[in-house]
């Protein structure tokens, strides 16, 4: 049997934004004739299949998914009332990838023989599951970062101190990053040091990330030879650029919403997959919005549980008579919503965000302007690049306020500043220059285009 030149195997972790990533991360590459193999649990691939958006399924078919029954762990319901916005209730993710190691391990006995390069590309959460790549000499893998390279950096950059850089710019821009705390637990530490395995396999970094705004930062990485490797390669926008009506089947009913709303009119209200908002912050935040007389789409969503498609999910209840009072000034959506097309539409003038990259990643791809509310993680570093390095986006509250309410009456200025003042157009305006340079970097020539084909032809060689 004639063997094949190159496989991809994809290994993404199991939460929504990293499933996302990788996801998209498949299509760009399968583009480019190769096949590839998604490795995941059953539940895991069916949510992200469900939830793409941006371009059918069905226009890449040659991604072919491994699901993998793994065994199911109690997940607690999200806590909308924990003082802490990590979602702990997620915690039980972190023992899956132990799960993985053996079904990888066959599949990738399977296929190495059948090939003569077989590339493996994993989540860094997931690098546990692909340690057994050292058993093939004709097999390598590289790591997924799901930050920008700013917010990667920052951490090697805090972990060895918080050196003085040469760069006194970038320098300035990373002293403004909130300092590392303790909002993460403790088991999620652990499950990623774990993970640092992979430096002694690691063939380079990739990243859902872009020159025209993060090339230094991609630079301070090679130099530093993030988890065993110098080479990275930042190839982002993974999310498409354009977005085409013909591949999308029927509209959501938000998108005929905006179709009535003049240019740049509405604020998108949305908080990820993993906030969990009190009904007091509800409360806040309905009457924040209905007071600021701007109008707006809110996604309006408890965090995701464990399985997705396991139990009841819990119905958050609004002000009464908030939605009747609505009219055509606004629309709440309670089940998932096109986020990328509805960026996107001309009629979306300002993003309300916790930052989560995916949506800080799209945003920016679609040009508009960022109300930043970081909820854990990596978001408050995410914010800081959004606010003060790129200046496209302005505080719903500091980080350093984090356990103090948000009351209506800030949400209300803050939108009011994005979408109703001086301050808010310019910011709208640079915004869409640099979704405009984003964009344009995917084309022919573009430095994302010379960034994927660097790494096609690097792993092809």
């Amino acid at each position: 049997m004639e063997k094949k030149e190159v496989v991809v195997l994809v290994v993404p972790f199991v939460l929504q934004g990293h499933l996302n990533q990788l996801l998209h991360l498949s299509r760009l590459l399968s583009s480019y004739d190769l096949p590839i193999h998604i490795v995941g649990t059953t539940t895991h691939s069916r949510q992200a299949k469900l939830r793409i958006h941006g371009w059918g399924p069905t226009s890449a078919t040659d991604i072919h998914f491994h699901e993998f029954e793994t065994p199911q762990f109690e997940s607690p319901p999200p806590d909308p009332k924990a003082p802490n916005k990590f979602p702990s209730h997620l915690l039980p993710s972190f023992q899956l990838p132990s799960h993985l190691r053996e079904p990888f391990a066959k599949l990738l006995a399977d296929i190495a023989p059948t090939t003569r390069r077989v590339v493996i590309i994993h989540d860094y959460l997931m690098s546990s599951v692909v340690q057994d790549v050292v058993s093939y000499e004709n097999a390598e893998a590289y790591v997924f970062y799901g930050a920008s390279a700013f917010t990667t950096f920052s951490y090697l950059w805090e972990e060895n101190g918080r050196p003085c850089l040469d760069d006194t710019d970038s320098y300035m821009q990373l002293t403004k990053v909130p300092a590392f705390d303790d909002s993460i637990p403790v088991e999620v530490l652990e499950s990623v040091m774990c993970h640092s395995v992979c430096k002694t396999f690691n063939s380079g970094n990739l990243h859902d990330t872009c020159k025209v705004f993060d090339g230094k930062f991609i630079d301070f990485l090679s130099k530093e030879g993030l988890t065993g490797s110098t080479k990275q390669w930042a190839m982002g926008p993974f999310n498409p650029v354009a977005i085409s009506d013909k591949n999308l089947g029927k509209r959501h009913k938000s998108l005929e919403w905006l179709d009535k709303q003049a240019q740049d009119s509405v604020i998108y209200v949305s908080f990820g997959t993993t906030t969990s908002f009190s009904d007091e912050e509800i409360r806040e935040l309905a009457n924040g919005l209905e007071n600021s007389k701007q109008k707006f789409i809110w996604v309006l969503r408890d965090a995701d549980k464990g399985d997705i498609f396991d139990g009841e999910v819990r119905r958050v209840e609004l002000p009464e008579g908030f939605e009747e009072r609505l009219g055509e000034k606004g629309l709440v959506v309670r089940e998932w919503a096109p986020q990328l097309e509805i960026l996107a539409h001309p009629a979306t003038g300002g993003f309300m965000s916790h930052c989560g990259w995916n949506s800080s990643m799209e945003s920016i791809t679609m040009g508009v302007p960022i109300a930043a509310w970081p909820m854990h993680s990596d978001q408050p570093r995410n914010a800081t690049l959004i606010i003060e390095v790129l200046k496209i986006g302005i505080s719903v509250r500091d980080w350093e306020h984090r356990g103090d309410p948000v009351t209506s009456s800030s949400i209300e200025t803050v939108i009011r500043k994005l979408m109703a003042s001086d301050e808010g157009d310019e910011m709208r305006k640079r915004a869409a220059k640099l979704g405009d340079d984003v964009r344009r970097s995917v084309e022919k020539g573009g430095v994302t285009r010379m960034e994927i084909d660097s790494f096609i032809a690097h792993i092809t060689r």
